[in-house]
């Protein structure tokens, strides 16, 4: 509960969430106005996305509004809610960085470790596609870059809105629950969902439930930031295709066909427990239940760094 209760320490106003989720999410929101509103539009950019080459300059300047709505996020958190940014990353004293690499670590090996069994599995559907200027500028961008959009992305949903929830309606299941969902359907409109269809929304959604229950367990959102950052990092670096989100000139593209199989949902099914089992026998988890689905209560604060729960 440590972590949703840091919320406590600065300026829980109505108008400060509403100013703060209205700018920092908009890009997001327009995402959604044009999947409801402009389907031609939605049409017309997928049709555009397939037919173009892969460019480190296009992969970069669509990570680089991450940056400013990490920045703005940021500000908002110090300057209308009163508080540290540190109590969106975490309820420790300082941020465990050690944390951040080993779920890095863990997830970036079984990464590689799935692309080189398919790889090996099912050789005709990818091409060896090493090109050593574009790859050494890809890999740059992505170790500089990806873990400043992911971080967004982590910060934004298991950070501000995972205690914002809990503030508002006092259960960590609610919080965890709608961050969770909203987190996957705002991926709607990655291109994959256009090809497989709704159903891989099990995948995103079931994504963001890991991401949330490592950081309400942990109290901190250091493995889901190293986490995500590996998985995104794995995407654009190792594997890429003409209908992915991240079309990269990454050491392998996938050309098979675009289909829904077993091995979409092996992370959620498999590759996730496996995840939570590991991280829990690491950092010695415990009170399952009561950080899932406690309430959350205002905390007695002592000063800016400490309160009692």
């Amino acid at each position: 509960m440590k972590f949703i209760q840091e919320a406590y320490k600065g300026n829980n106003s109505w108008w400060a969430y509403l100013i703060t989720i209205s700018i920092v999410t908009f890009p997001f929101l327009m995402n959604v106005v044009i999947y409801l509103f402009f389907p031609e539009l939605l049409d017309t950019m997928y049709k555009e996305m397939e037919g173009r080459e892969p460019s480190n300059s296009d992969f970069l300047a669509n990570l680089l509004p991450f940056l400013f709505l990490l920045i703005l996020l940021f500000l908002f958190v110090s300057k209308l809610h009163k508080r540290k940014i540190k109590t969106i990353i975490t309820s420790r004293k300082s941020v465990d960085w050690s944390r951040f690499f080993y779920a890095f670590f863990v997830w970036f090996s079984i990464g590689v470790i799935m692309i080189g069994v398919d790889y090996f599995m099912f050789p005709n559907n990818y091409v060896w596609n090493f090109k050593p200027a574009p790859f050494f500028g890809l890999l740059f961008i992505s170790i500089i870059f990806l873990p400043i959009q992911t971080s967004l992305e982590e910060l934004l949903f298991r950070g501000y809105l995972m205690q914002a929830f809990g503030v508002w309606f006092k259960k960590s299941f609610v919080a965890l629950i709608l961050t969770s969902v909203i987190f996957g359907l705002l991926h709607g409109l990655n291109p994959e969902v256009e090809k497989l269809g709704w159903i891989i929304m099990i995948y995103y959604i079931g994504t963001g439930l890991v991401l949330g229950v490592f950081t309400l367990m942990d109290e901190g959102t250091e493995l889901a930031l190293g986490f995500h950052a590996a998985n995104n990092i794995v995407a654009a670096v190792l594997v890429s295709s003409n209908w992915a989100v991240f079309q990269t000139d990454a050491l392998l593209i996938d050309v098979s066909e675009p289909s829904l199989d077993l091995l979409m949902f092996v992370p959620v099914f498999i590759l996730y427990p496996l995840i939570l089992f590991i991280f829990s026998k690491k950092y010695g988890w415990s009170n399952w239940k009561g950080k899932l689905l406690g309430t959350i209560r205002e905390p007695i604060v002592l000063n800016e760094d400490e309160f009692i729960a």
